[in-house]
């Protein structure tokens, strides 16, 4: 099977279900949005790698699997209702777990922390970022077209998820953590 199919060469592709649409609609900008995110979640995971980090890695890929399940929920078209598997409560629910895990052993802050001191807490701080703007693009999507609610609840949750990742990586790497002064 060949990689290229030629279909989308006018600007157009395929929703699953078949519909087609410009590459500009805003189901394809929310799922391609998660795709990115889905490629530094395994960045992010893959600099993790290592003693110090194994539930977060394990984490991480789990993410990277329920993202392509959001991705794939909002690629679908006319057609294509129920050919994709939802997101389950219990994927929310690990997250909300593992968030209130990272809070419950990490110092309280009275300020806004800023991206940066090591190249991992950054990369967080890009996941949360890319995950936020995906959020942002599976909602305009909604106005349009039906999103499952999950969808959107699982993308909140997750920007806080990274958030926390990234303060317990400067914990657990003895980073100061960069706090916003204004």
């Amino acid at each position: 099977m060949k990689i290229y199919t030629k279909g989308g060469d006018k600007g157009h592709t395929s929703l699953i279900g078949g519909e087609r649409v410009p590459k500009y609609d805003c189901r394809v900008e929310a799922y391609g949005t998660v795709d990115e995110l889905t490629a530094f979640t395994a960045l992010l995971a893959d600099k993790l790698v290592g003693d110090r980090f194994p539930k977060s890695v394990g984490q991480l890929r789990r993410i990277e699997s329920q993202l392509m399940t959001v991705a794939a929920l909002l690629a679908v078209g006319e057609g294509g209702q129920g050919k994709v598997a939802s997101v389950s409560d219990e994927a929310t629910t690990d997250l909300e777990q593992w968030i209130d895990r990272m809070q419950e052993r990490l110092p309280a802050i009275t300020k806004f922390t800023i991206p940066g001191g090591d190249e991992r807490i950054s990369l967080c701080h890009v996941c949360r970022t890319v995950c936020r703007r995906a959020e942002r693009a599976a909602l305009r999507a909604a106005e349009q077209c039906e999103v499952p609610s999950e969808v959107l609840v699982y993308l909140n949750r997750l920007s806080d998820y990274f958030y926390l990742l990234g303060r317990t990586v400067a914990d657990r790497t003895s980073t100061e953590e960069i706090l916003w002064i204004p």
